[in-house]
């Protein structure tokens, strides 16, 4: 059971790890532009972060409901951690469009 967990959690928060360090990459792509580089820092620190805290709080409590398994622990974890990668994609993707959308729109003249 310990291994279960273990397991779980080290899938779950590297996925978040590795989500998040894409949001900030996609940013730091962003700041080379010369309009929005400053506007396109701040946005994506913010969003890399509100990303962060609510994935890691997803796959936290998507862990706490692996003990009612009982005894299948172990025929529970890989939809569990399906679950939270397809709620993590979708989370990434929900901070992508934040990231497009937060940042100012520059109108011709």
């Amino acid at each position: 059971m310990l291994t279960t967990a273990i397991t779980y959690l080290a899938l779950g928060l590297s996925a978040v790890a590795i989500l998040t360090t894409m949001i900030l990459k996609i940013g730091a792509s962003m700041r080379d532009c010369p309009q929005n580089g400053p506007a396109a820092k701040v946005v994506s620190v913010t969003t890399a972060t509100g990303f962060a805290a609510i994935g890691t709080g997803g796959v936290l409590l998507t862990g706490a409901a692996l003990p009612l398994a009982g005894e299948s622990m172990n025929i529970a974890l890989p939809p569990a951690i399906g679950f939270v990668i397809l709620c993590l994609g979708l989370g990434f993707l929900r901070a992508m469009e934040a990231l497009r959308s937060n940042l100012p729109v520059q109108t011709s003249a």
